[in-house]
């Protein structure tokens, strides 16, 4: 099955990212790494930025990036990725980083985001979407347990040096 880019709902146009999106696409990556605290000291490297920016768009790439356009404004971001699990014959995917304007949330535009992916999943074959989010993204949560199934997993990680 092929998505039909691009997938229009009201005033909201969710498509595929382009390469003409990167001024509008940088302050919603900002803003979303400084809701998890990586902004000022803090902030990611300009080289994973680029990297991040780049990967979009080689082929080689698992990586993939829709946005939402109100207008002729970009208003959300979806990146997602897929890979083999040992669980599935088939690939998932993984909903790696959601993002909507603050001042445009509430208008369902995170929603039509996850469902774009599940969308994009589904074209490849893909049997399971997922993601995670803070214990405080009372909001967030509030939407992911309307579309997608809570099944009480905690993330654990452990940095290594490079």
């Amino acid at each position: 099955m092929k998505v039909p880019w691009p997938m229009l709902a009201d005033s909201i146009l969710i498509r595929p990212i382009e390469r003409t999106d990167y001024k509008q696409w940088l302050p919603l990556w900002d803003g979303y790494n400084a809701f998890y605290g990586r902004s000022g000291a803090t902030a990611l490297p300009e080289a994973i930025t680029v990297a991040t920016w780049e990967r979009f768009f080689d082929p080689a790439e698992p990586v993939h990036a829709l946005v939402a356009v109100q207008g002729e404004r970009i208003v959300g971001l979806a990146h997602y990725l897929f890979h083999r699990s040992t669980t599935r014959l088939n690939e998932v995917c993984y909903l790696n980083d959601l993002f909507t304007l603050p001042e445009c949330r509430g208008q369902g535009i995170a929603r039509r985001l996850i469902e774009a992916v599940y969308a994009s999943a589904q074209a490849v074959g893909s049997t399971r979407v997922y993601w995670s989010t803070q214990t405080t993204n009372i909001a967030g949560r509030a939407l992911y347990d309307q579309v997608a199934q809570h099944h009480g997993f905690i993330i654990y990680s452990h940095e290594l040096g490079a």
